[in-house]
């Protein structure tokens, strides 16, 4: 009898890698999903906004119970356009993590989807550096919806970060500030099966996306290929 509970936690040992590691693709794919139901609703985010954002953070079906979990509210992924001027194609993503501030005000019954344009090249670059709280670290703002509006407000004009919800199919701009976003380093490991850091994935270059990653690095390609100023 001891002999066979032995085999067991052996078994259940070697699977938990195997389980974290799907978990987190899943997110990854999950996260390619939400971006694509977004952009091809009517109301969408503006064409213009996307086209000049450095980065895109998306983190899929959080849920309310999850506050209090490790800290954390919500984790998902993060992708920038490559190039040292972030003009290039979008690339491999990096797992991030959205905790605390106000983010569980903005959490009901359902599952919500959080999308966060980062806006300059500062945001992005102290993001994938460090924890960076939105509206102390870099300004935020409740980014404009709809295909033809435009951020033409001051304060969003001068947001460092946009930041968006979709809940019960409804999508809008909403207000994250307060909370704060990291690079989730151990998520980044599970995904792609060693050590890296969130800087060398998006500046460096330093790995390809996983083909979990397909949908959301396609679907921001055909939408907004090139970074317009």
């Amino acid at each position: 009898m001891k002999r066979k509970w032995i085999s067991v936690g052996l078994l259940a040992t070697l699977a938990l890698p195997a389980y974290a590691e799907e978990k987190e693709e899943e997110r990854v794919e999950n996260a390619g999903k939400v971006m694509q139901e977004i952009l091809n609703a009517p109301d969408s985010i503006p064409q213009s906004v996307l086209d000049k954002a450095y980065c895109v953070a998306v983190l899929p079906s959080v849920k309310k119970f999850a506050i209090g979990v490790g800290g954390s509210y919500g984790r998902g992924v993060m992708t920038c356009r490559g190039g040292k001027d972030f003009k290039g194609k979008w690339g491999a993503p990096t797992m991030m993590a959205l905790e605390g501030g106000s983010v569980g005000l903005q959490l009901g019954g359902e599952a919500t989807d959080f999308v966060l344009l980062l806006m300059s090249s500062n945001s992005a670059s102290s993001i994938l550096s460090s924890k960076v709280k939105l509206g102390a670290d870099a300004s935020a703002a409740a980014g404009p919806v709809g295909r033809t509006a435009a951020a033409d407000t001051d304060v969003t004009m001068k947001a460092e970060i946009l930041t968006y919800s979709r809940a019960k199919g409804a999508f809008a701009g909403v207000s994250l500030e307060g909370s704060t976003l990291r690079p989730d380093n151990d998520a980044n490991k599970k995904v792609y099966g060693k050590e890296i850091g969130a800087k060398d994935i998006v500046l460096e270059g330093a790995i390809k996306a996983p083909p979990s990653a397909a949908t959301l690095i396609s679907t921001l390609d055909k939408a907004s290929p090139v970074r317009k100023t």
